[in-house]
């Protein structure tokens, strides 16, 4: 095709076909739409109204998608992410005890330093100090710890006054509903079904009613939608700015958004053998980042689902153009998606943990001073329902492992900072 301004800002190049671009984006959009439910249930569970947050996510969604058409030339797909979601609301707000809007500072800050360290060396300097192994189990983490968030919501798992845990109910609709749901998306995606997971969602959805474990609630339009979302576009708090706990946690939210997003933005610019667009992408996605804290959202990746578009042949910033208009689309259905239980969505949960599991392959467990300080952030997360707490453990242990060994030499020096940093905060929660 002749190649105008346009297509050179996209970053299409001679042999790049406009009409597979066009299909790669709306695939793509399919296989990533159920974001927008999920993300606005979890971050639901921070407080804030759940109408209002399905329109940051489209608004953050459509942001860093045209972000990343047009800065990055690339095919991927920028998204709230899963597990970072989880960490804004059960470990930020929960754990941390910030409210949302300061929460939604963090995440703006983070972004402002997220594009320092992408416009700069400094994301090669981070990626190397910190140990595979513990980057690995940060992953592996959170992906237990939203499988055991989905457990819940489904009411598949519930509290026991001895055992803390215990098996649900299997007479109970939503138990019901919430098992043909995770079987009938488990299926889909192994059959990689296009969009298996909203089908699984929307029948979820239908079940649920059909056996009564939700009644139709009051109906809200999409204008009442976008009237609940002005008390929460800006509503970024920096009341605790001067708070050690909010630098903390700003520490650690950068820690994970660079570690995520390196790893799979390297990996989706390989796969379409273009890797020279990696620096723009990285930079892409920090600036949406930033506009994620303006727009009430937590901190977008790049979406794995996105290799759902290259497979099709998405190559250029044409696929992510062609997603953020049907997220556009999607403001109009904002009113239906209000209608769908956490039994229907919770089961999606699980799925992604699972995903997020599989992380475990690439890890070394033949040395055990590498083993144990990543087992440990891998079983803290979900056991102390905080990931905050669960990297504690395996950061503070991973120095202590390789001096008992012998090794501590091989330790980088922002390690040994790291965990001073994090054993101080457990000082300083046990003295105050």
């Amino acid at each position: 095709m002749k190649h105008g301004w346009m297509t050179r800002r996209l970053g299409m190049e001679p042999g790049d076909q406009w009409k597979k671009e066009v299909v790669a984006g709306a695939i793509s959009y399919f296989a990533v739409v159920y974001i927008v439910m999920v993300n606005a249930t979890i971050l639901s569970d921070a407080g804030m109204p759940l109408q209002a947050a399905m329109v940051g996510t489209l608004l953050t969604s459509i942001a860093g998608c045209l972000l990343m058409a047009f800065g990055g030339k690339s095919p991927i797909i920028v998204v709230p992410g899963m597990g970072i979601n989880a960490f804004f609301t059960y470990t930020l707000v929960h754990s941390m005890k910030l409210s949302w809007q300061e929460a939604l500072a963090v995440v703006a800050v983070t972004g402002i330093l997220f594009a320092i360290v992408a416009f700069t060396s400094l994301y090669k300097m981070i990626s190397e100090a910190i140990p595979k192994n513990l980057q690995h189990g940060i992953t592996v983490g959170i992906g237990l710890f939203l499988t055991f968030i989905g457990l819940q919501k489904s009411g598949i798992v519930i509290a026991h006054q001895t055992t803390f845990v215990a098996i649900g109910h299997f007479n109970d609709p939503n138990v019901i509903t919430a098992c043909v749901t995770l079987v009938l998306a488990l299926i889909l995606f192994i059959r990689n079904v296009q969009g298996g997971l909203l089908i699984s969602i929307l029948v979820g959805t239908g079940l649920a009613y059909v056996l009564g474990a939700v009644n139709p609630g009051e109906s809200v339009s999409a204008m009442d939608a976008l009237r609940q979302y002005g008390g929460l576009f800006g509503e970024l708090s920096l009341m605790k700015l001067a708070d050690v706990a909010f630098w903390i946690a700003v520490f650690l939210l950068l820690l994970i958004v660079v570690f995520e997003n390196i790893g799979l933005i390297t990996a989706q610019t390989q796969m379409i053998g273009r890797p020279e667009r990696f620096k723009g992408s990285l930079r892409a996605l920090s600036i949406s980042t930033v506009l994620a804290g303006i727009f009430g959202s937590s901190p977008p990746v790049a979406a794995a689902e996105t290799t759902a578009g290259i497979a099709a042949g998405g190559r250029t910033g044409l696929t992510p153009l062609v997603t953020a208009v049907l997220f556009g689309a999607t403001f109009f259905f904002i009113p239906l998606l209000g209608y769908i239980p956490d039994s229907a969505i919770a089961p999606i949960l699980i799925i992604i943990g699972g995903l997020m599991v599989q992380g475990v392959k690439d890890m070394d467990f033949g040395d055990f001073t590498e083993a144990f300080p990543a087992f440990l952030i891998m079983v803290m997360i979900p056991f102390t329902y905080s990931i905050v707490d669960g990297m504690a453990f395996g950061f503070i242990a991973y120095p202590l492992a390789k001096l008992a060994a012998g090794q501590g030499k091989q330790v980088p020096v922002v390690m040994y900072g790291i965990s001073i940093l994090f054993l101080a905060n457990f000082v300083l929660h046990g003295i105050l």
